[in-house]
């Protein structure tokens, strides 16, 4: 039977605009180890849905794969108290340019259950109401309209791989027998 782990230190390593990234020491199996552990305050994300059945998808370049991505819109919290659902009805509108007045909760995900805490809720948003986006001074996203086979087609064939929007898109079909 293997023994519980203990936390015995967690140190601060560094500190940046969205996460802190620290070194825990460990007991482990009755060994002491290193791992290294990433705090992030969390983040919102939606599955908008058009009167079509489309789902709004946005295009942007990600820094950490050095290309572009299709992803559902999501963003991280403002602080670390703030309601997810506020988030994510922020996130809609600034990076969709359209609105909602009702989310709808769909599921939460744990993005890299190994080394960070990351957890982002996701949200339906049906009866989208044109307002304007609102992108941040950095942000550079292109809006685009796909049915959910032709996103299940994607996943499928390694060209979605962002997990929370694979998350979202799987279980919006599965829940809703697109």
């Amino acid at each position: 039977m293997t023994q519980p782990v203990v936390r015995l230190n967690r140190e601060l390593k560094y500190q940046g605009t969205i996460l802190k990234i620290y070194e825990d020491t460990v007991l482990a199996n009755g060994h002491e180890a290193h791992w290294d552990f990433i705090h992030h305050n969390g983040a919102a994300a939606v599955v908008p849905v058009t009167k079509d059945g489309k789902i709004l998808m946005v295009r942007q370049y990600r820094n950490a794969l050095d290309r572009q991505t299709l992803e559902i819109p999501a963003g991280a919290l403002d602080w670390p108290e703030e309601p997810k659902i506020n988030c994510a009805y922020r996130e809609l509108e600034e990076e969709t340019g359209f609105k909602t007045e009702k989310l709808e909760y769909l599921i939460s995900v744990n993005t890299t259950v190994a080394f960070c805490d990351e957890a982002i809720d996701i949200f339906v948003a049906k009866d989208l109401i044109p307002s304007k986006q609102n992108l941040d001074e950095d942000e550079c996203i292109e809006v685009e309209a796909w049915e959910v086979k032709d996103l299940e087609e994607l996943i499928y064939s390694g060209k979605i791989t962002d997990g929370k929007t694979i998350a979202a898109i799987m279980a919006y079909a599965r829940k809703y027998s697109v």
